[in-house]
C-alpha cells in the first residue's frame, strides 16, 4: 500500500494557497528548492502532474485541484491530533493590531499558521491606523501591532520597506484628469506626503473624495472617479498600481515596522512575531523575483 507524506501534502497546500513556490518557502521556513523537491516527490508517487507550471508562477491543474480539498482536510487533521496530544502550555489570548492597509496579503496566511499550530490560542486581530494603534500598544490594550511610518520608533523593528504608489481603477483614466481628483481616508497618514509631492511638480489637485471609511475611499477610486495611493503589494484587489512613467510624482518609501510587548512574559507573542517576520520575508523575495 501507498502511503501519502504529510509533509509533502502541506508544502502542496501552501504553494497552491500562496501562488508560488517561493513565497510557501517562506512560510514553510524550507528553501524553495525543498519545497519543489517534495511537489516533485508527490508528483512520482501519484504519477500525476499537480502544477502547471507552464506559465509565470503556478497553477493548478485539474487534478491539483482535486488533490487541493483532500490534502487541506489531511494537513488540517495531523495538526488537530498533533495540537491535542502536546504542546498542552500553549494556550491563552494574543491582541494583533494592524493598519487596514496591510492586512492582505500576509495577515490570513499568519493567522491560519497561528491556529493550525496553537489551536488553543486564540488571535483577536483589530485594524486600525497607525497612531490609534501605537496608542492603544503604550497603554497595554494591544500585543503586537504593526506599523506603516516613513520611520521606525523607539522599540520597534522593520520587517518589510515598500514604495509607496499610486492606484487606480484597472484601466481608468483618472489619473490624467487636471486638476487631479484625489480620494482619502480623513485619517490616512499618506495623504499629506501625497499633496505634497503633487505641490511640488506643479500638478493641481482636488480632495474629490473625503470619507472616514476605507471602502468608500475603494469603491469611489474602483471606479474610475478619484486616485489614491498604497504600499505596493497591498493595494485592494480591485485597484491597479498606477505606471512611473503615468506622470505623477514618485512617492516616499515607507515602513513596515513591528512592536512586540516583552517576550520573556508570553512566548506566544514572540512565535506571533516570527510567523509575521516570515510572511513579510517571504512576501518581499517574491516581489524581488518578479
Amino acid at each position: 500500500m501507498r502511503n501519502l507524506d504529510i509533509t509533502t501534502l502541506r508544502s502542496f497546500v501552501a504553494v497552491a494557497e500562496a501562488g508560488g513556490v517561493t513565497r510557501a518557502a517562506g512560510f514553510l521556513h524550507l528553501t524553495q528548492s525543498a519545497v519543489s523537491m517534495q511537489l516533485k516527490r508527490l508528483e512520482d508517487l501519484l504519477g500525476l502532474e499537480l502544477l502547471d507550471r507552464a506559465g509565470r508562477g503556478v497553477s493548478l491543474t485539474p487534478a491539483g485541484v482535486q488533490l487541493l480539498t483532500y490534502a487541506k482536510k489531511m494537513v488540517a487533521l495531523n495538526d488537530d491530533i498533533f495540537a491535542r496530544l502536546t504542546q498542552q502550555e500553549w494556550e491563552g489570548e494574543v491582541i494583533l493590531g494592524v493598519p487596514h492597509d496591510i492586512v492582505y496579503p500576509v495577515m490570513p496566511m499568519v493567522l491560519k499558521r497561528m491556529g493550525a499550530e496553537f489551536p488553543r490560542v486564540k488571535v483577536q486581530l483589530i485594524s486600525s491606523y497607525t497612531k490609534a494603534l501605537k496608542e492603544k500598544f503604550h497603554r497595554g490594550e494591544v500585543d503586537v501591532i504593526l506599523t506603516t511610518e516613513a520611520e521606525i520608533g523607539e522599540g520597534g523593528e522593520t520587517v518589510a520597506q515598500e514604495h509607496m504608489r499610486w492606484v487606480g481603477a484597472p484601466g481608468g483614466d483618472a489619473y490624467r484628469q487636471r486638476p487631479l481628483r484625489l480620494g482619502f481616508v480623513r485619517a490616512c497618514a499618506f495623504r499629506a506626503g501625497a499633496m505634497e509631492a503633487l505641490d511640488k511638480v506643479g500638478i493641481p489637485w482636488e480632495l474629490a473624495v473625503d470619507s472616514e471609511a476605507d471602502r468608500t475611499i475603494e469603491a469611489a477610486v474602483s471606479a474610475d472617479l478619484a486616485v489614491t495611493t498604497a504600499l505596493f503589494g497591498h493595494a485592494p484587489p480591485q485597484l491597479s498600481y498606477i505606471p512611473p512613467d503615468s506622470g505623477l510624482p514618485e512617492l516616499e518609501m515607507q515602513c513596515i515596522n513591528l512592536y512586540t510587548s516583552n517576550s520573556k512574559v508570553s512566548p506566544i507573542v514572540e512565535k506571533l512575531a516570527d510567523f509575521i517576520r516570515s510572511g513579510f520575508g517571504s512576501m518581499g523575495t517574491k516581489m524581488v523575483a518578479e
